[in-house]
């Protein structure tokens, strides 16, 4: 059952798409105090679990810690952080009683889940403006398929889509986007997609190429098609402001830019230099915005991934003259009354500072609504911009699109990749733990940086974390520049590469049937074990291992060094080991814990009893996979129904 409760002039995100009525009786669970902003509390019972936040820190349980919805432009993702790139505002406690709890409210929020007080749930937020949902069900996994239902389908992208992907910082020239896709090639490696960060454009500008290295980008774009490489530009939020820019003048003169108190365009500093952001929350603007995805599409392009759309910031020009006065009255006074770390703390500050957002103002229905009071919702928009143009611009065929900040409602027009990790082993686990709770939002389209974005990674690593990647529908290869380069190529013994990712290949057919029955039924890929197994008690203290799909459990491997892992069977199943050799080797394993060996060029999973899945010969691409290859893993003789489409219709 849901219910919906309104407190004061919410503003409309249209993360919701259901007509639910406003309750008129009081809140059943907890108690509710508007005297001070807004506040829920109920105490938590010992036993009771807490799931959900999408993309947040800390594990599948997310009980003992505090977690704050403010989409931050934060690489450094460690323990002691309380927020992401993403707000997902949904959360289920699962016990004695349970329900979840959806607070639609578009700023700064804070869940207190066992933090302050162990047995005390506490969401507050600063004003009392807001929608909250209260779903009660059977278990939290009903309570989470309800939810699904009143916030609309899940983004469905082309079947090429669920292909590996290689992606640095760093390529600048034709030739680094070629060297690519000829490595993999010539070492028969599959690869459907190479990503494009911002060094392709011309001065860091959206929607403009490199014209000394792309002169003629549409040929460039078919000659890399014939060797069935789709090639995946970068979007940033910010729009350089330069006279001649036809993007920035257009924006402009229309008034599609975010404004300041005084009316004039809101500048902040990003890659290009001083930038606008195009106000997506306007619907003029964010369709004049969307249009312009067509300039690429014109040339080829089928695939996107939208960044920066916190939208992150380095600095505005108050933030450099607020530093210049203090490090000038530090250095004229005396630096010996400056506390220790102070000058660096300072300047710091001036990056993705809330002040400046106090400065940003959108234009809602004629409305200047300060930007700090709608922040959230800036990803959301700037990529609902791209799928609503994209169904205008290519109605009959879907189109690639991901984001790195979203709010819940996104979902329903792109996916979202998790952001600037790091090469650490920890991540790993964090990508593994952060599946689930996305999908409890919608957000079915996921991945993580595989082997790392930041820092220098290992081959280990590299290896361990594909192993991981070879399950999540979004699975690329990414790096930032200064660090260690990680391509298969940089690495000896290349066989163990062309095997892992090969595994993927052999999976697409269940992974894309299982991607499509859950997009379409509204449901999740990933499960936490407790979802599938809600009477076992152990069940729901598993955190290194999900249930993916109706069929299959995963479990990799994410220390340094480990030779394999201990992993807990909730029933009987089959540990299934795809080998490097090619073969595939099935052993049944009782109900109970067990150990189990995975070498470094293995990847590992168990098939639920009585299940079987669908596996094909690997092929360079996905447009290569040869379905008359198809053979079944598991149970003898149990039933699997593959559900299967030309990949590229919209549905």
């Amino acid at each position: 059952m849901i219910r919906k409760y309104r407190f004061g002039s919410p503003f409309s995100t249209e993360a919701v798409v259901a007509d639910i009525p406003v309750a008129d009786e009081a809140v059943t669970v907890g108690s509710i105090s508007t005297e001070e902003g807004f506040s829920f509390t109920c105490t938590l019972q010992e036993e009771d679990v807490v799931y959900g936040l999408g993309e947040n820190m800390r594990g599948i349980n997310k009980r003992g810690y505090t977690y704050t919805s403010f989409a931050s432009d934060d690489p450094a993702h460690t323990e002691d952080k309380h927020s992401l790139y993403a707000a997902h505002n949904f959360i289920v406690v699962s016990g004695k009683e349970t329900f979840g709890l959806f607070v639609d409210y578009p700023t700064k929020l804070t869940f207190d889940i066992g933090y302050t007080r162990q047995d005390t749930l506490r969401i507050s937020c600063e004003y009392a403006d807001l929608d909250l949902y209260v779903i009660t069900g059977d278990t939290a996994y009903d309570v989470v398929k309800q939810f699904r239902k009143i916030i609309g389908r899940s983004y469905i992208p082309p079947k090429f889509a669920f292909g590996f992907g290689q992606s640095r910082w760093g390529y600048k020239t034709a030739e680094d986007f070629k060297k690519v896709a000829e490595e993999h090639r010539k070492a028969h490696m599959p690869l459907d997609m190479v990503y494009m960060d911002i060094d392709y454009m011309q001065d860091y500008k959206d929607f403009t190429l490199n014209q000394k290295e792309f002169p003629d980008f549409r040929a460039y774009v078919d000659e890399m098609k014939k060797m069935n490489i789709h090639l995946i530009p970068i979007i940033d939020a910010g729009v350089k402001c330069q006279e001649g820019y036809d993007i920035c003048e257009e924006g402009r003169e229309k008034g599609y830019f975010c404004k300041r108190a005084d009316g004039s365009d809101f500048e902040a500093a990003v890659w290009p230099g001083w930038t606008h952001f195009p106000d997506v929350l306007n619907p003029e603007a964010r369709a004049w915005f969307g249009s312009k995805y067509q300039i690429l599409i014109d040339q080829g392009i089928d695939g996107f991934w939208n960044d920066m759309n916190e939208p992150a910031t380095f600095y505005t020009k108050e933030g450099v003259t607020e530093l210049v006065d203090y490090l000038k009255a530090a250095v004229e006074e005396d630096l010996e009354t400056i506390k220790p770390l102070e000058i660096q703390e300072k300047a710091m500050a001036i990056s993705n500072n809330p002040a400046d957002y106090e400065n940003m103002y959108h234009n809602v229905n004629g409305e200047m609504i300060p930007h700090s009071r709608v922040h959230n919702l800036f990803g959301y928009n700037m990529t609902r911009a791209a799928g609503e143009a994209f169904e205008k611009i290519s109605p009959d065929n879907r189109i690639l699109m991901f984001s790195r900040s979203s709010y819940v409602g996104m979902h329903r027009y792109g996916g979202v990749w998790m952001g600037d990790n790091r090469s650490w082993w920890s991540h790993i686990l964090l990508n593994l733990q952060m599946l689930p709770s996305m999908n409890m939002c919608g957000f079915l389209y996921t991945g993580a940086d595989l082997g790392g974005f930041g820092d220098d990674t290992t081959r280990d690593l590299v290896l361990r974390w594909l192993a991981l990647g070879v399950f999540t529908p979004l699975m690329r290869n990414h790096s930032a520049l200064g660090t260690r380069e990680q391509e298969f190529y940089q690495f000896e013994n290349i066989e163990d590469f062309r095997h892992v990712i090969g595994v993927r290949y052999r999976l697409v057919p269940y992974l894309y049937s299982e991607y499509m029955k859950a997009a379409l039924g509204d449901d999740m890929l990933f499960k936490p074990l407790a979802f599938e197994y809600p009477q076992d008690a152990f069940a729901s203290q598993v955190e290194d291992q999900l249930m993916l799909g109706g069929q299959v459990m995963i479990a990799p491997v994410y220390k340094q060094n480990a030779k394999g892992r201990y992993v807990y069977l909730p029933e009987e199943m089959i540990f299934v080991k795809f080998l490097p050799d090619g073969s595939i080797s099935q052993e049944t394993l009782s109900t109970g814990h067990h150990y189990v060996d995975v070498a470094l060029n293995e990847v590992p999973l168990f098939i639920r009893k009585g299940c079987s899945i669908p596996v094909v010969d690997a092929a360079e691409c996905v447009g290569d996979l040869d379905l008359s290859t198809m053979k079944w893993l598991g149970y003898e003789g149990a039933q699997y129904q593959l559900y299967d489409d030309d990949g590229i219709t919209r549905l």
